[in-house]
């Protein structure tokens, strides 16, 4: 069971072992992109490709599909990357269901794993199996494998290579529920963190903070769905920055973009950010220089808030 890009390297690494699929189950097709064209789910392209039965059902709740799957008599269910399972279907399979959580749990329960963990300048993160329990990402603890977080990283490098190593976990994490030699880990509540998901509200960045952390939350928003500011009441996604080299603190207030010809410097809190990759609403995406020779920024011009946000 799963949906983005982020667990078709699990699919295909199932795929070319000895277990057998007895099916894949995915969301539903739906329009993506600017053409709102009706497009299916990663997994489901990946699965059609394989030769693999797929299941796409509206609703998890209705019998549709448990009596699929009761059907199929599974080993064992797989979760990677997909929803919320009822009770009913996680306790169908004969070994029980597990689920691959990019973090090493209990930190990070949520959505948003991987983004938290970059915004939050941790310097490991990792996945996890569990089998599943009704509270969310709280079962007992089958495998971890810890994975460093590199200083040039953000959600787009970390997010494929914690999706490339899933599938030789999602293997591994097999052959010991296989093999009958389980050994649990309960999960210590007392080092539990939350990783809720994202929303347009709390993407916006705030240059009041150090410019580590301000960097740190460039990085852990990436691409996907990416940080953004306003300039002259045009939305600005930043995709990219690093923390320039002996920096020293300047006395422009937050947000202030700092003259300087040959870069896209922002003031955060005492020290400053450079903006290396922007892209400006109804644009294409664009270095800082860019960005400077285009918009021609006057002095003591400022990030933040639109006049139009101000005044709703």
């Amino acid at each position: 069971m799963g949906t983005p890009e982020f667990a078709v390297p699990a699919l295909g690494a199932l795929s070319q072992s000895k277990h057998r699929i007895a099916a894949v189950v995915t969301g539903e097709d739906k329009p993506s992109g600017r053409g709102k064209k009706v497009q299916p789910t990663p997994v489901k392209l990946k699965a059609q490709e394989l030769g693999l039965t797929v299941l796409t059902p509206k609703s998890l709740q209705g019998d549709g599909l448990f009596d699929q799957l009761f059907g199929l008599e599974p080993d064992v269910i797989v979760v990677i990357a997909f929803r919320i399972l009822p009770e009913r279907l996680f306790q169908l399979a004969k070994e029980g269901a597990f689920n691959v959580h990019a973090s090493l749990l209990p930190k990070y329960r949520g959505a948003a794993p991987i983004h938290w963990a970059l915004i939050n300048g941790e310097k490991e993160t990792g996945l996890t199996s569990f089998f599943l329990k009704k509270k969310v990402d709280t079962g007992d603890i089958i495998l971890q494998q810890k994975i460093k977080i590199n200083d040039n990283d953000d959600y787009d490098s970390l997010s494929s290579r914690i999706s490339q190593l899933a599938g030789s976990f999602v293997l591994e994490t097999l052959n010991i529920i296989e093999s009958g030699s389980l050994t649990l880990t309960e999960q210590d509540e007392k080092l539990a963190s939350p990783a809720p998901k994202l929303t347009p509200e709390n993407c916006m960045i705030d240059f009041g903070f150090p410019s580590q952390n301000v960097h740190n939350f460039i990085r852990g928003l990436s691409t996907t769905p990416g940080a953004y500011t306003f300039f002259r009441d045009q939305k600005i996604k930043l995709y990219q920055s690093r923390l320039p080299e002996n920096d020293s603190e300047s006395p422009f207030d937050s947000g202030t973009i700092i003259p300087d010809k040959s870069r896209l410097l922002v003031k955060c809190a005492k020290s400053a950010i450079e903006l290396l990759e922007v892209v400006p609403e109804g644009r294409k995406a664009m270095d800082g220089l860019s960005f400077i020779n285009g918009f021609r920024p006057k002095a003591g011009e400022t990030f933040g808030k639109s006049a139009k946000a101000l005044k709703g």
